[in-house]
C-alpha cells in the first residue's frame, strides 16, 4: 500500500495555483477510493464553426427543425450526435443534444 503525502497548508490563491501547477495528486490522494461523480447539467463548451451545406439539405433540416419546434442549429447538433454514436455502436442517449 502506497503511503500519501501530506497536502501542506497554502495561504494565497496564487500558493494554490502554483502548488498545482506542479503537483501529482496521486501523491496526495488515493483516488482507487474516490466516489464516482456525475455532472448532469453541466454543459460542454461549444466551438463555432463553417460549414457549407447544400441549400436543399439545409432547407430540410429546417422542416424537420421546425416539426419539433426547436432551433435548426440545434436539429444539426442532434443529427451529427445519432450519426457519431450510431457509427461508434454507442447507445443512444435520452434527451437533446442542444
Amino acid at each position: 500500500m502506497k503511503k500519501h503525502k501530506k497536502m501542506r497548508q497554502l495561504k494565497t490563491e496564487t500558493d494554490v495555483q502554483d502548488f498545482w501547477a506542479t503537483a501529482d495528486s496521486s501523491t496526495l490522494l488515493d483516488w482507487s477510493k474516490a466516489p464516482v461523480s456525475f455532472f448532469p447539467q453541466l454543459k460542454p463548451s461549444s466551438k463555432t464553426i463553417s460549414i457549407r451545406l447544400p441549400e436543399s439539405l439545409l432547407e430540410t433540416i429546417k422542416v424537420l427543425a421546425n416539426r419539433q419546434d426547436i432551433p435548426y442549429q440545434s436539429m444539426l447538433k442532434i443529427l451529427l450526435a445519432e450519426k457519431v454514436q450510431e457509427s461508434f455502436g454507442m447507445k443512444k442517449k435520452k434527451g437533446r443534444a442542444a
